[in-house]
């Protein structure tokens, strides 16, 4: 990834003026908790030179309860929709919420930034000059999609785990623009193009999504590629002239447990234990033995999360 370019940050303080400020800027992009859009713009995707920052508006917030449903801000996190009690009726959506990437990403991205994720495709999601060595594609500066090179649209897919649920339980999404606000179904904020997969007009933002009430009986269940391991702490015993914790296993909070992981808890043992031949087994052999352990625990508890969740 590249470093970001020079832009400017505007911070409205109520939807209105967020809306105001997208109209006076062409090009200008809105900005929620910004783990796709900052990632994107890392890789010279959608670069802007204006960021609407969301975040202070007060009416993208919260979760309220009436006797028609419940209307959720489009800056409510995702952290709090997997944790908010009065949700759990809409089990679906908890259970998506607690699906999403990392703890790191639920506690930025919000439901409004979930519902407008980009598409993701492998000849997309690149580096500028990956991008450009390969030829770039319809979704961005080029006239053709890799992946169906015959075809007139683009075929990148969504992978958001928000709407589909939101969609089953007749979610209806609040919308504000240049032009006033809307209501309109979940399902018609989707068009089948890769490249223009968003049914918004320039200028609109996502303000609340409203779930109808009584809820129906719902589950959502995700295939995963790759997961990631909320905390990871190991102590050692039998090296050193007391036990101890591991240090710098922080780093491994919020990332998949795979091969280039473990080989990183393997240097991090080997690196702090500090063994001596002082019992019948030589220091060498408890070094490398301390280090396979916590590997292969770490994989363990990784795996049995991963089927927990």
């Amino acid at each position: 990834m590249t470093a970001l370019q020079d832009f400017q940050l505007a911070r409205p303080r109520d939807v209105e003026a967020a809306v105001a400020a997208c109209r006076a800027h062409e090009g200008s992009r809105f900005l929620a908790g910004g783990t796709d859009l900052i990632v994107n713009m890392r890789r010279g995707l959608g670069v802007t030179t204006l960021l609407i920052d969301l975040s202070g508006i007060e009416e993208l917030t919260g979760i309220s309860i009436s006797t028609s449903g419940v209307r959720i801000g489009a800056g409510v996190t995702i952290a709090a929709l997997a944790d908010e009690r009065c949700l759990q009726r809409y089990r679906a959506l908890v259970e998506a919420a607690r699906a999403v990437a990392a703890p790191g990403h639920r506690a930025m991205g919000t439901l409004g930034g979930n519902l407008c994720l980009d598409t993701r495709c492998i000849y997309y999601n690149q580096s500028e000059w990956w991008r450009h060595a390969n030829g770039f594609c319809l979704k961005y500066g080029g006239e053709v999609c890799h992946v169906a090179p015959q075809g007139a649209r683009c075929h990148a897919a969504f992978s958001g785990d928000l709407a589909p649920t939101l969609m089953v339980l007749g979610a209806h999404v609040e919308i504000a623009g240049p032009v006033g606000r809307r209501h309109i179904p979940l399902e018609k904020l989707y068009v089948e193009d890769g490249r223009a997969h968003l049914a918004l007009a320039p200028g609109e933002l996502i303000v609340a999504a409203h779930l109808p009430s009584p809820a129906p009986p719902s589950a959502y269940e995700k295939v995963r590629v790759r997961g990631a391991i909320d905390t990871l702490r190991v102590a050692l015993t039998g090296t050193n002239s007391r036990p101890f914790l591991l240090e710098g296993t922080h780093a491994f909070a919020g990332q998949p447990i795979g091969d280039a992981a473990l080989a990183r808890l393997d240097k991090l043992v080997q690196k702090q234990v500090q063994s001596m031949r002082t019992t019948s087994t030589s220091a060498h052999y408890r070094r490398l033995a301390g280090a396979a352990l916590a590997q292969r625990l770490a994989a363990r508890l990784f795996a049995e999360q991963e089927i927990a969740s």
